[in-house]
């Protein structure tokens, strides 16, 4: 986000808007897409400090190979490309907020509080949670808290971040396996913390990281099986890193920064109490028009359920199209809708 989009979030704090979509992910990036080639605005509410949803916490730099059109993209660069087309709509973004209550508002429509006090009055509301709320999985570190943010990081936005730093990656995913890999290449040295000598991640990406640290010592090294045992530093800033083997030895890593990847803690949270069907974790919806049993409320993505559903992400784009067109009336009671196709319509500020 950048300062001015910053300031519109500000300024935005209990706005109304069109549409309330609660989930930056893929599908809920397009869906604001959709909606605004309909003339809806949308606000989008995130628990994560950044757009993406599990494609930027858990693969950013991973390849997805069934986008129509595109024979692959890696995960990141289709975020990237989801908010650029996004972009010209001009949504607001919350980011780094959970919704945290979901009423009947003042004008008829419904409302939206955050864990932030952010307060958004919507028409209508999309819900493209993913698999639900989530953040990290934290180690239990007594301290780790004042680090967080400086220090130890959860996700990876940028591998420039990191440049010339002594790096702690723990864990032995395919998050903490591809990031090692990665962040090998701009860091001064990595020490990779598994708690196993076995990693879990693809097979091919751990062939990869055991050459590798074979090659370059100097610049990725496998300390295993240890797990980590404390934190060092001031105010905010590691120098050390402790790990403890299975017998309870203890070992200093000279660091900068700690990455625990150690998943993700998944539930849905308050949209469990919303008054919505549910089925296994998933809302109940209405295949022809994405919408809940609760008049106005919609559902896509992965978090949306009903007979047939495939968890694709195609599947997510065609339902965020068939939410905004539903979405529509409730908007406009008044008005009929002539729909175009896009290469007829074109985007705002084109000629």
């Amino acid at each position: 986000m950048n300062e001015a989009q910053d300031q519109a979030n500000a300024a935005a704090k209990g706005a109304a808007t069109d549409v309330a979509i609660v989930g930056a992910g893929p599908v809920g990036l397009f869906a604001v897409f959709e909606c605004g080639m309909l003339g809806l605005g949308c606000q989008v509410i995130d628990t994560l400090g950044v757009t993406g949803g599990q494609l930027t916490a858990l693969y950013p730099e991973k390849p997805i190979y069934d986008i129509p059109g595109i024979s692959h993209i890696l995960a990141g660069e289709l975020v990237a490309k989801l908010q650029a087309q996004a972009a010209p709509f001009g949504p607001i973004y919350h980011l780094g907020q959970q919704v945290t209550e979901l009423s009947q508002g003042d004008a008829g429509g419904l409302l939206l509080r955050t864990s932030a006090g952010t307060r958004v009055e919507a028409k209508a509301v999309i819900i493209a949670a993913g698999c639900g709320a989530f953040g990290p999985n934290r180690p239990p570190l007594p301290g780790i808290e004042a680090y967080e943010g400086r220090s130890v990081f959860y996700l990876v936005e940028r591998r420039e971040d990191f440049r010339g730093k002594r790096l702690v990656i723990a864990g032995g995913g395919d998050s903490a396996v591809d990031w090692a890999l990665s962040l090998a290449e701009v860091a001064d040295k990595i020490y990779m913390v598994h708690r196993r000598g076995k990693f879990r991640a693809a097979p091919d990406s751990v062939e990869r990281l055991h050459d590798f640290a074979r090659r370059r010592p100097d610049k990725l090294e496998l300390v295993v099986p240890y797990q980590l045992h404390g934190l060092e530093g001031q105010d905010g800033k590691l120098d050390t890193v402790l790990v403890a083997s299975l017998e309870g030895e203890i070992r200093r890593l000279d660091t900068d920064v700690l990455l625990p990847f150690y998943g993700l803690s998944m539930k849905l949270g308050p949209i469990a109490h919303w008054g919505l069907n549910l089925d296994r974790n998933l809302i109940t919806v209405n295949p022809a028009t994405a919408e809940t049993n609760q008049p106005g409320i919609f559902a896509i993505g992965d978090i949306a359920g009903y007979p047939g559903k495939l968890k694709l992400i195609l599947s997510g784009f065609a339902e965020a199209a068939l939410a905004a067109h539903a979405i529509y009336p409730l908007v406009h009671p008044e008005k009929e809708l002539h729909w175009e196709y896009s290469t007829t319509k074109g985007l705002p500020g084109q000629e």
